[in-house]
């Protein structure tokens, strides 16, 4: 036994961590286990601690690797004895996923490798097992892009490129003249594999590991160094984490949503999100991966029936077609989808909050891969508490104590007047993934966001679909639109615990960074050109438009009722004229605490009599 523990267990129902566990197995892998003590299916795992990610920050990889080799190996081989697989084996082989989760959620900030432990051996041996020789290569090429972006690090030369394996993807699509991942057979994803694999070696002098231990210690050390990537670090300043926290490791068997139409992978939330509505909802895709769903580089269907009959109405879908060509989950796997709302259920009473969740269906089997609170705006976390204290899942203190109070800042955001929208010209329409309103000029590149942001300018961020390098462009946009992507995108999410407004996945919308515009059918609308978003509805909307001051919903007025009753502390405000003292009273000031009299000079024409006065020459 090691005189420090560093690697704990999970699954078939046990677990040697808990959710209280957070600050030493991170949110995810405290949440992993919490989820198998409930009896929630898991695939089975282990977890490397935060501890570890500082010890390795502190004594390198040599020291680390010889500190965590016999834990990471019996965890390995427990494994093995759950899966009845080994790793490493050609005729049987157990394929791993690697990622990240620190205490605090920070979605989409470190890094994610998928079916570790594939190499030219081991697809041989899953399609003898399988019978599925697409699924095989599939994985295989799926594993060779995300090793070697986020381990080797090849990855796009300057903003102006595209994802080089993307590249290739779309190269080989345009020789089989296809258009959709789907349509390339399994020879096809077996010449991608030679082509990742060259080009890996030709951009950084690495040959592709074929050793699945290899691989293994590669990808957990790439999880440590992502905790110390760019946009991690930006992430923690922007939210206050403490860099000394660090990230743990989670390392599980895979479960493949790409085995065929009766497989998929998925992301929900127990309530929305956007509005704070209490109903399910979320996006799937058939025949996919996870990261497909959050990367936005497809645009998933709708889990819920009502939610897809929505998502049809804003995009002008008929029912007809809606039901034939884009059904939910709930009419395509209606058994399994019955057990996926049976399960968030059970998650959300246990933790008594919204929940954000990760699944993926196996040949009609369903696993779950992540819980966590999920990330809402400011109108959601007022209504998504207040709807729990009257439902009796959390008391009022509890509410009030989930009150973030640059949250509650968001609910004061101008909004789009009715007399602007009824003049405004509609040129595109998407997903309203996050509330709000949002006028700028155009801009395609986070850096320049930055830049024409520190200039006082007003931005709207454009893209493909957003990636977290664009973090900090997102944070000085006033909204962000994406072409591709869906509700539980990477734009989505981000953008929706930033407070910002995004429209995400407007189909319509041509995005050449290149030439640097955007064009719907056959008007083109440059960098610098003027437009604005509505994150309510989803529109797109040519030039400015004028915005006006919100009403406040009655939950937000409940919640001040509840602060009056709790409080041991009044305010008073700072108010110099009638239409302030209304405003502040309004927002449950008690009175007025400081009146500075010159300024009630300032309203009408007050001012020049009080000028006349002082700089007469007599009486």
């Amino acid at each position: 036994m090691p005189d420090i523990k560093r690697v704990y267990l999970f699954g078939n129902g046990s677990a040697e961590g808990k959710a209280e566990m957070k600050n030493l197995l991170g949110g995810k892998g405290a949440n992993l286990a919490e989820m198998n003590l409930i009896g929630v299916p898991v695939p089975p795992g282990f977890t490397i601690t935060t501890d570890a990610c500082n010890e390795y920050t502190k004594l390198g990889e040599d020291k680390m690797r010889e500190l965590l080799k016999a834990e990471v190996q019996t965890a390995v081989k427990y494994v093995e004895n759950l899966m009845h697989m080994q790793f490493g084996s050609n005729e049987n082989p157990l394929l791993l996923s690697v990622r990240s989760g620190s205490r605090a959620s920070m979605p989409g900030m470190m890094d994610t490798i998928l079916n570790l432990g594939m190499n030219d051996q081991a697809v041989q041996g899953i399609i003898k097992k399988t019978g599925n020789e697409r699924f095989a290569w599939d994985s295989y090429r799926r594993f060779v892009q995300m090793y070697g972006d986020v381990v080797l690090g090849l990855k796009p030369a300057s903003k102006e490129e595209h994802d080089p394996f993307e590249v290739l993807i779309d190269e080989m699509k345009k020789e089989r003249k296809v258009t959709n991942d789907l349509e390339l057979t399994a020879a096809d994803l077996k010449e991608l594999v030679t082509r990742f694999k060259k080009a890996v070696k030709d951009n950084t002098g690495h040959d592709f590991p074929d050793d699945p231990w290899e691989q293994l210690w590669g990808s957990i050390f790439a999880v440590f160094n992502s905790w110390n990537n760019d946009r991690a670090v930006f992430y923690r300043q922007l939210n206050d984490i403490p860099d000394d926290w660090g990230t743990a490791v989670n390392v599980q068997a895979m479960v493949f949503g790409n085995m065929g139409e009766s497989s998929a992978t998925g992301v929900a939330f127990t309530r929305d999100a956007a509005t704070g509505e209490n109903l399910f909802n979320g996006e799937y895709l058939i025949n996919a991966q996870g990261e497909d769903v959050v990367a936005g580089i497809r645009t998933p269907q709708q889990i819920t029936k009502i939610g897809s009959q929505r998502w049809a109405a804003l995009a002008g879908v008929t029912e007809e077609v809606r039901a034939a060509q884009f059904p939910s989950l709930e009419e395509a796997m209606p058994e399994v989808y019955q057990e996926l709302y049976a399960t968030q259920k059970k998650l959300e009473n246990h933790t008594k909050d919204m929940q954000d969740v990760e699944f993926t269906i196996q040949e009609g089997k369903l696993w779950m891969l992540q819980t966590r609170n999920g990330k809402r705006t400011g109108f959601a976390m007022v209504k998504v508490a207040m709807d729990m204290v009257r439902e009796g899942l959390i008391d009022e203190k509890t509410a009030l104590l989930r009150m973030e109070p640059n949250k509650l800042d968001e609910l004061l955001h101008p909004v789009f007047s009715g007399e602007a929208l009824a003049k405004a010209k509609e040129i595109a329409k998407g997903l309203p993934a996050s509330p709000g309103a949002a006028t700028g000029q155009i801009v395609f590149f986070a850096e320049d966001a930055e830049a024409w942001a520190a200039q006082g300018k007003k931005v709207v961020l454009c893209r493909l679909e957003t990636s977290p390098e664009d973090l900090r462009g997102m944070n000085v946009a006033q909204g962000i639109l994406t072409a591709r992507g869906g509700m539980t995108s990477h734009a989505a999410v981000v953008a929706r615990g930033m407070g910002k407004c995004c429209v995400s996945g407007a189909g319509s919308i041509n995005i050449d960074y290149k030439n640097r515009t955007m064009s719907v059918g056959n008007t083109v609308y440059k960098e610098g050109d003027w437009i604005s978003l509505n994150g309510s509805t989803g529109q797109v909307i040519e030039g400015k438009l004028q915005t006006v001051d919100p009403e406040l919903s009655g939950d937000f007025g409940e919640l001040m009722k509840l602060a009056d009753k709790y409080t041991r502390m009044y305010v008073r405000t700072n108010a110099d004229t009638p239409k302030d003292a209304t405003v502040a009273r309004n927002f449950g000031a008690k009175g007025i605490g400081l009146c500075r009299t010159e300024h009630t000079f300032f309203e009408g024409d007050r001012i020049n009599s009080m000028s006349e006065t002082i700089l007469a020459d007599d009486e």
